[in-house]
């Protein structure tokens, strides 16, 4: 078989046997998917039996996938819930973070291109990574989740803004300007989202929900694939573009049958958790340089230490932005996932490397310690919280 036939054989099935192999671990010990599909994917790439090769098909899928990854983030997000209080708070705790992260890249960084480099990674939360557990928790309806779910939004928003301006190849002001044009397209389609007729839409919708003609599923594709377009026309981070649609598609939907939204949302999720989601995790695990990690002392202990720095980056406004009198608990979760970390240090750890900013090793210490948290954080954060029905509501924003 040729290389192309082996990745076509070997990645599918790869995103099979992880879900099996997280189940069969599931009683004794909680470990996401997407450690399993990382793992694998190293297993099957050059680090590890070599089947499967980090070429420009895998790497062109894997873009889909991560595409999608930050378009359901988006989609989670109710953009009038950014608009209040606590959108402003957990702003404010992300300048915090941001301030925290300047501070790391100095001391990690040779030049000030690494250190905003640095910066930027460190500032980010797996906000569509951590989602799908806070719903398996039954915690995402919760006003724990809400405010984990906010924190989230702005950490995985504003870093994609930083992108934008100070590694876009261009001069910052150029950056900012090409960014408030993007701002002010997407604007006007929120508006458009939020005043225009949506009676031919919901008629649509309806129509074909249960048919081939699945014109939902196609008008929201359509979505993502024109604000990735715009994004990467206009020189901006597409994956500004795709998380900003998916902000969008929860606009325009809104306000229909809740059954009809309830299956559009599962349709969704099939198509981005069921198949291009699991390629983009399977493809970093393939193309991750464990054998160049592990052969540079230095860059492995980086790998614990960037961890802690991870968590204290954002773990620590995460604990004070919990809510005014929420117990240790609370605060304890909150910190956990929102320092949950790991598409956006692979994208800008991509971007360092490619520009000669990072080297090799570095960059494969950040990514690995993004693993980690990945692995460990959710699993803290989750000792000692029995399973409730999404719809309980005792928790951190009732203190506030």
């Amino acid at each position: 078989m040729t290389d192309a036939e082996l990745t076509v054989l070997l990645v599918p099935l790869v995103a099979v046997v992880a879900p099996l192999l997280a189940a069969l671990v599931r009683r004794a010990l909680v470990v996401p998917l997407v450690v399993f599909e990382i793992a694998l994917g190293m297993l099957i790439g050059p680090s590890g039996l070599g089947w499967v090769q980090d070429g420009a098909m895998l790497d062109a899928l894997s873009q889909f996938g991560l595409a999608a990854l930050f378009f359901m983030a988006g989609n989670e997000i109710d953009p009038g819930s950014l608009r209040g209080a606590s959108g402003r708070r957990a702003l404010g705790w992300w300048g915090l973070s941001a301030v925290l992260a300047l501070g790391a890249g100095l001391l990690l960084g040779d030049d000030p291109a690494a250190v905003i480099i640095i910066a930027v990674a460190l500032t980010g939360t797996a906000l569509g990574t951590i989602m799908p557990m806070l719903r398996d928790a039954g915690l995402s309806r919760t006003p724990l989740g809400r405010t984990i779910g906010t924190a989230g939004a702005v950490g995985e928003f504003a870093p994609l803004v930083a992108i934008s301006v100070f590694l876009s190849g261009r001069q910052p002001l150029a950056g900012t300007i090409v960014l408030l044009l993007f701002i002010a397209i997407a604007a006007a389609a929120f508006w458009l989202a939020s005043h225009g007729p949506h009676h031919w839409l919901r008629r649509m919708v309806t129509l074909t929900l249960h048919t081939s003609g699945q014109f939902a599923v196609r008008f929201v594709l359509l979505l993502l694939a024109a604000l990735v377009s715009l994004a990467v026309a206009l020189g901006v981070d597409f994956l500004l573009g795709a998380f900003t649609a998916g902000m969008l598609a929860r606009v325009v939907l809104r306000g229909g049958d809740p059954e009809e939204m309830r299956v559009i949302e599962a349709k969704l999720d099939s198509v981005a958790f069921g198949l291009l989601v699991p390629i983009f995790f399977v493809a970093t695990g393939v193309g991750f340089p464990l054998a160049a990690l592990l052969a540079s002392p230095e860059s492995l202990t980086l790998v614990p230490l960037l961890a802690v720095i991870m968590l204290v980056v954002r773990g620590v406004p995460g604990w004070l932005g919990a809510g005014r009198g929420a117990p240790p608990g609370d605060r304890r979760t909150v910190a956990l996932f929102t320092a949950t970390t790991l598409p956006l240090v692979i994208a800008v750890t991509d971007i360092g490397a490619d520009a000669g900013v990072l080297d090799e090793t570095t960059a494969a210490a950040m990514v690995g310690a993004a693993m980690l948290t990945v692995l460990l954080f959710p699993m803290l954060a989750l000792v000692g919280r029995p399973s409730r029905p999404a719809t309980q509501e005792p928790l951190a924003e009732a203190h506030e």
